[in-house]
């Protein structure tokens, strides 16, 4: 029983990974059979993540296939309204209750993101580690379960808001503005630098999702 359960979350594991790094993309057909092969399972425990994923939203029904759900333009809203807000807490909290060592890493990894500019893939890979770190130092565990599940509901988008021209060096201007404030333990600074930084984030994903439907048409 114990190896069952092992393996149902290593295949959910597996599955949620290659939907936030962009191998299943919304829209795309998850077949049992293709997904055992794929990652060397059984189909008994696809078949369960398939239906957790399910239940989470991050699959929808096209007949009787599963497919990567979509975010509509009120669903994409209504992410970011909540992830704003609980970014913003973390940042909060993150400013009274994090240790000097974690400072030291939210400061490190800002300057070693500014290696990646140019590369929209690996500077969206890096942001999440930035912003899963100030989740983590916020000591809060419950919260950090909250923004887990908001985080997996992101990866529903097909592209990041990095690879917009310019979007990448504002955006860790943004980051070393939150660890600025973390650092000086000012909660109230660093609980609007980051929400100033979501909203930014989404300020410009709206531009370019305008953008393109414009050029579409």
């Amino acid at each position: 029983m114990q190896m069952l359960k092992t393996g149902q979350k290593d295949a959910y594991a597996m599955i949620l990974d290659a939907i936030d790094v962009g191998i299943y993309k919304p829209g795309d057909r998850l077949v049992e059979s293709e997904l055992a092969d794929r990652f060397g399972v059984s189909r008994t425990p696809i078949r369960e993540a398939l239906q957790r994923l399910e239940t989470q939203s991050l699959l929808s029904r096209d007949g009787r296939s599963l497919i990567v759900a979509s975010l509509d333009h009120n669903q994409l809203a209504e992410l970011y309204v909540v992830r704003t807000e609980l970014e913003g807490l973390a940042a909060r909290l993150a400013a009274r209750h994090a240790a000097p060592e974690e400072i030291s890493v939210l400061r490190e990894m800002v300057e070693e993101d500014r290696q990646l500019l140019g590369d929209p893939a690996a500077l969206a890979r890096a942001n999440r580690r930035f912003h899963k770190q100030v989740h983590l130092a916020s000591h809060n565990r419950y919260l950090v379960q909250q923004l887990d599940l908001v985080h997996r509901s992101m990866a529903l988008l097909a592209t990041t808001s990095l690879a917009i021209d310019g979007r990448g060096e504002l955006a860790l201007n943004e980051h070393e503005a939150i660890v600025r404030a973390i650092e000086k333990g000012d909660g109230e600074a660093a609980y609007h630098a980051l929400k100033d930084h979501i909203s930014q984030a989404f300020q410009a994903r709206l531009k370019s999702d305008a953008a393109a439907s414009q050029a579409a048409e």
